[in-house]
This record gives C-alpha cells, structure tokens and sequence, in this order.
C-alpha cells in the first residue's frame, strides 16, 4: 500500500512546531485541485496536486495556520444542530427560490466538492452519514467577515475538510436544497492531504480503506448496504421470537464444520493448545439442549485456508437453531428471509450506487436432488456409496469421464467435485441441492432415499449464480450416531492428511446425552450475502478494512510474502 502521509508527517509535534520547523512562506493563491466531472475548478497554476507530496503537506500546514488560529476546536453545543439528514426531511417542502428567514440551523459535515462563483460568491457540498447539503457563502450575507477573511476562508477549502456552517434554508431556482451561511463556516478538523480522484481505477487499490471511503462514494455505500443486510438479518429473527447469543470464539476444539483452524493459546495456561472457532454450531446447539429452543448469532469464524476473490480466512456468519423444525420449515425460512431482502436491498438503493443480483427470488425456490441430479448429467448410475468399495468406484467413475481427481481424494471430495462439475453451475437462480450423500454432512441427519436407496443427509444448501449462500439441515440428535459420524469424518481427514480437521469434541457428545430435541439449524456467510446484494466482485470490498492480506500488511507498502491482493 502507497504511503498517504509522509513519513516525517508522523511527528508528535504540534501543528505550530511543525509549521516553524519548516520555514514556510505563505501561499498567495488558491491551490484547488481538479476533480472529476469538473465540479471543481481549477483556480491557480501552483496546484498543490503538481508539488511533491512533501512540499505541497508543508505547504498545506501553512495555510491552515495562515487562516485559522484553533483547526482543531471543541464543538460547542447549540440547540440548532441538525444533521444534515434531518435538515432535507425539516424542508423538502420548500419550493424554488424559497428561503426561510426566521430558521437559523448549525449544519457539520465534510467537503465532498466546491465551487467558486467569483470571488464573493462559494457553493460546495458538505456529507454527512452519507446525506449530502449544499452550503452557499455569499460574502454579502456575512456582514462580520472582512474580505480578507473571506478570502483565507476560500483558500483554505479542501475536499475532506469538516465544517461547522450556521445559516438559513433555502432551495435554489434549480431545486437544490440549500444552507446560505450567515456566519463564516467553522473548520472543525482539516483533510491534509488531497482525497485521491483515482480511487476506483485500480484493481487493487494503493489507498488505505478510510481513504477509499472518503474518495469514492460507492465504496462506502457497500459498506452501508452491509450494515443494512445484517440489521435485517438480526430484524427478521428478532420479529420470530429468535433470541440473539453470542457464543465462545476461542474453545478447546474448533467443531462444527470441515477446515483447518488458526492455533493459539493463553498466558493463563500455556500447555493447553487453543483453536478460533470455525463455527459457532456447537456451541448453539448446546444452547438448544440446555432450554432455548430458538437461537441464532451473528459473528466472526476463522478458518486457516486460501483467500481468493470469495473466500478470507476471517468471516462474518449468521447461524441460527430452531427446536422442533425440519427442512421443509428451513427451506420455508430461506425463501422469505431472502425474497424479503431482496426487495429491502431494491428500495435501498435509489441512488443506483449498488449493483445487487438480478436473479429471481420468487418462490418457492428451485430444487435438484443431489444424487439424481448428478446421475442425470452424467447418464449413469453412482455406486453405492455406503459399500466398502465405494471410493474405487467413484474413482473409476472420474477416469471414465475424464475428470481431474481432486487433491488427497476421498469419497467426500469426490462427490462434492462432482456437484461441482455437473450440478452447481446450473444454480443461477435461487436454488436447494437436497439430499446429499451422508458422507458430505456428519452432523446432520440420514434417512435412506426413496428413490436411489442411498442414504442421504436431511440436508438443503441454497446455490444462487452457482456460488453457495445458505446451507441448512436437520441436527443430528443421536450421541451414538453423532459419534459413529464424527469417527467416519476423522478417518476421511487423516485420508486427506488434513491437520487438525479429524479431532472429536468429546464435550459436545456428552452435552447431546442431556437431549438435544428434533432440531433444525442453518448458516449463511454473511459476506457473500453482502456481496450477492451489493455487486461486489471480491470479498475485500464487502470487509470495512479489507481481506486478511491487506489488513497484515506492514506499514510503509511492504505486503508479507510479497503477494498481491487477491
């Protein structure tokens, strides 16, 4: 990552010692730089965009102090404060050309742009939480500034810089809701560096996130329509008479899924090796035997794998467990909580700065049988795959149709690549593979199939654009079976020479002893989700700091292993 502020910029000093340190000359024009779409103009050959990034940070540092004794200053309480999104809902009746004279209001936001209409007259936005004012400084409205201070006023404007700006409401002649000042705007805290304006031209973007989200609006707004998709999440629960938990991120054994997890351990008792949790399912579900019959978190998990353009070794899930429902009532669930937030994600976004998916949510949602929708691409039956020999087979069956074997294949894998291969990439519109074989979901339920005779798991995972959103199932709530497929499970990892993926949580199989009730239970990768929702093309745009990569990175540029994001 580019540097931003200079490496000497970093000193403890204060703002005054840096400034006489540096023996600058004052500035006798008015850098503006140049933005995008021309909304700002450019108003003096010596921009500060041509200096160096030295010369034109010293030369900023002048000026503040040039124009402002205190850039730093309390905020003084006042009665007249509104947010700039009170301020457009208290007068978006007000009709062209119309002012409201007898209304004095204390607005505070930064500069997104500005514009000099002589030199007596400035426009320039100010945001605040996303909602945009504009303020107009006439100068003959502000009776107690001289003009030279109006004019170390205007030179001092930079995009990013936070304003306080007392005025009256106005709408323009062009409908532009506006502040007309009637004090000079009070810097409140100065932007020292110039936003970048090339912010959304890079694949992978030289600036620090807090700078991204200043220069290009769209990237926080994705970080917004996160914000928004989680409260809908824990809304939808809330109003279902879920409870909200938060359960142990740190544990003895990381269960509840397949993955490698990060190690690590405690002062306390430094003998005891430690693992982040992969899943909080365990844990629910002893929340489940002890009483709550309906439960669901929202948190982070942490697995030790790849990172890719969808995956990141830390991420943000929604899990949720309810006593006495099947997969018919999950499936039931995933429909209307998606359908409905689809169309929350639809009335979001009026101003069009998402991209989200235009699939159909109608439901119900399609479905395809795990086994019967293989065998039917492939025009053949697969083995049986609880016979002793049924990896040979399935590994035969890959040589008769030409495909790659995956790496350390086990029957788990095999099957899962080819759902991949044959099933997965027809799932463009919401869409249930059911059924899978009981290998691919030890902790699910199994029941012998109906049609195939093979015994499969009570299990639904939702593919939508052949990308995996919501897996649900049916909990296993025999402590024997559980057992016998936990054992199973550990013999398949140390096929794969998985480490760390086979160990059994003996705690949870003595909690199952007490009764854990008929029981559904679901999870969703909240990332994706945002993601499916927003339009974005890699986790790292959907995560408020990055993926794992760009958060590790060292300052100064250096990246561990000298990798490029993903």
């Amino acid at each position: 990552m580019h540097s931003i502020r200079p490496r000497w910029g970093s000193s403890s000093a204060g703002l005054s010692s840096v400034l006489h340190a540096s023996c600058l000359r004052p500035l006798r024009t008015f850098p503006s730089t140049k933005l995008l779409n021309g909304r700002i103009r450019n108003s003096s050959s010596n921009s500060t965009t041509t200096a160096s990034p030295e010369r034109a940070f010293k030369e900023r540092l002048q000026e503040i102090q040039n124009a402002c004794p205190d850039p730093y200053p309390r905020l003084a309480p006042d009665s007249r404060s509104v947010s700039c999104s009170e301020f457009r809902s208290r007068y978006s009746h007000l009709a062209n050309n119309q002012t409201v004279e007898e209304d004095s209001v204390v607005v505070h936001g930064r500069i997104r742009t500005y514009r000099l209409a002589g030199n007596k007259l400035i426009f320039f936005d100010v945001v605040q939480d996303g909602q945009k004012v504009q303020v107009m400084c006439n100068k003959r409205r502000l009776e107690t500034a001289s003009p030279e201070e109006f004019k170390r006023f205007y030179r001092l404007l930079r995009r990013g810089d936070a304003f306080s700006i007392t005025g009256i409401p106005h709408r323009t002649g062009r409908g532009e809701l506006t502040v007309v000042a009637t004090e000079l705007p009070q810097l409140l805290s100065p932007c020292l560096h110039d936003v970048p304006l090339d912010a959304k031209s890079h694949e992978n973007s030289p600036y620090a996130r807090h700078v991204q989200f200043l220069a290009d609006p769209s990237t926080a707004d994705i970080i917004r329509a996160r914000s928004a998709i989680i409260q809908y999440l824990r809304q939808f629960f809330l109003d279902r008479s879920f409870m909200e938990v938060s359960t142990p991120i740190i544990g003895s054994v990381a269960g509840g899924a397949v993955a490698r997890p990060f190690y690590t351990n405690a002062t306390e008792f430094p003998e005891r090796r430690l693992s982040l949790r992969i899943a909080p399912e365990l844990w629910l579900k002893r929340m489940v035997v002890g009483g709550f019959d309906r439960v669901f978190e929202i948190g982070p998990s942490f697995r030790n794998e790849g990172l890719d353009k969808t995956h990141n070794p830390e991420f943000t899930t929604c899990e949720f467990y309810h006593a006495y429902a099947n997969l018919e009532d999950l499936m039931s669930t995933t429909e209307n909580l998606l359908s409905g937030m689809a169309n929350h994600i639809h009335k979001l976004n009026s101003n069009g700065t998402l991209k989200p998916t235009e699939v159909d949510f109608t439901t119900p949602f399609h479905r395809i049988d795990f086994i019967t929708g293989i065998e039917e691409k492939i025009n053949r039956k697969l083995p049986n795959l609880s016979s002793p020999d049924a990896l040979s087979q399935t590994t035969a069956l890959f040589h008769d149709l030409s495909l790659s074997l995956p790496e350390n294949p086990t029957l788990p894998r095999l099957l899962d690549a080819l759902c991949s291969t044959y099933v997965e990439p027809d799932c463009t519109n919401p869409t249930f593979i059911i059924n899978p074989p009981e290998c691919l979901s030890p902790l699910s339920k199994s029941f012998t199939h109906p049609t195939t005779n093979q015994r499969v798991a009570a299990r639904g995972e939702l593919f939508i654009e052949g990308r995996e959103m919501v897996n649900t199932y049916e909990e296993e709530n025999s402590p024997f079976e559980q057992r016998r497929k936990f054992e199973e499970q550990a013999r398949y990892s140390k096929a794969a020479e998985a480490e760390g993926e086979g160990e059994i949580d003996e705690t949870y199989l003595e909690t199952m002893e007490w009764g854990l009730p008929a029981t559904g239970g679901w999870g969703c990768g909240v990332d994706r989700l945002v993601m499916l929702f927003t339009g974005a093309k890699r986790i790292g745009d959907v995560l408020t700091f990055g993926n794992l990569r760009v958060v590790t990175r060292r300052p100064g540029g250096a990246v561990p292993g000298g990798a490029s994001e993903a």
